[in-house]
């Protein structure tokens, strides 16, 4: 697409949306690690120097559509756990809250990826307003989660749920970098069956991990 010059705040809005939904697009069909600024420039029809009037850095882009995921996605757990009752026993609304966890990120897989990369590749070259814009819409996430994972599981209390919250944001991440390997990886594996002992894959790995965090944040009885 071929863009003119952006004069009023709507256009510079529109241009800005159109950015994150040209990044959005190719994140479906590649890592975030192989987003390239050069390549999203070129598919939104601007120079590269064009789209860093509207965002910072590659980085900058890919922060905010994690912003966007994440909204989204809090939106979906909140709606998926709303239909637990809390009239059932600790362990049924526990394994509720971990299925709803799972099935509504194994949904989101463009989230999991920019979730394992945020700390260590998409929190780096931007600018404190940015960051602050990030964290900000972050923060706001984590207390709507606490909220949304606290009314199924009272028994956590409001630490509890927080806790269970941050490291199960940071198991997934890891996890999924895990279950989602380069191809010498996973040439690896087929070539050596032995090796699929510590193969993982998302979706049982992650359920798994969130058991065990979650049972060790519940408080003894």
């Amino acid at each position: 697409m071929n863009f003119q010059r952006a004069r009023s705040a709507e256009q510079r809005a529109e241009r800005r949306r159109a950015i994150l939904a040209t990044a959005t697009a190719m994140l479906t069909e590649m890592p975030v690690a192989d987003l390239s600024l050069n390549e999203l420039s070129r598919r939104v029809g601007l120079a590269k120097s064009n789209v860093l009037n509207y965002f910072d850095s590659r980085e900058a882009v890919l922060l905010e559509l994690t912003s966007n995921e994440l909204t989204a996605w809090v939106e979906e757990l909140a709606a998926a756990l709303g239909g637990v009752s809390p009239e059932l026993p600790v362990v049924e609304r526990a394994e509720q809250l971990i299925t709803a966890v799972v099935g509504t990120l194994t949904k989101r897989p463009v989230l999991c990826d920019l979730i394992s990369a945020q700390a260590a590749v998409l929190e780096r070259n931007i600018t404190t307003e940015t960051a602050l814009a990030f964290k900000r819409t972050a923060a706001a996430s984590y207390e709507r989660m606490i909220a949304a994972v606290a009314a199924v599981m009272p028994e956590l209390g409001t630490d509890g749920a927080g806790q269970f919250i941050a490291t199960g944001s940071l198991l997934a991440g890891a996890i999924w970098s895990h279950s989602h390997p380069v191809p010498a990886i996973l040439a690896a594996y087929e070539a050596d069956p032995s090796l699929e002992a510590i193969r993982m894959a998302f979706e049982p790995s992650l359920s798994a991990g969130l058991r065990t965090l979650l049972y060790g944040v519940l408080p003894r009885h």
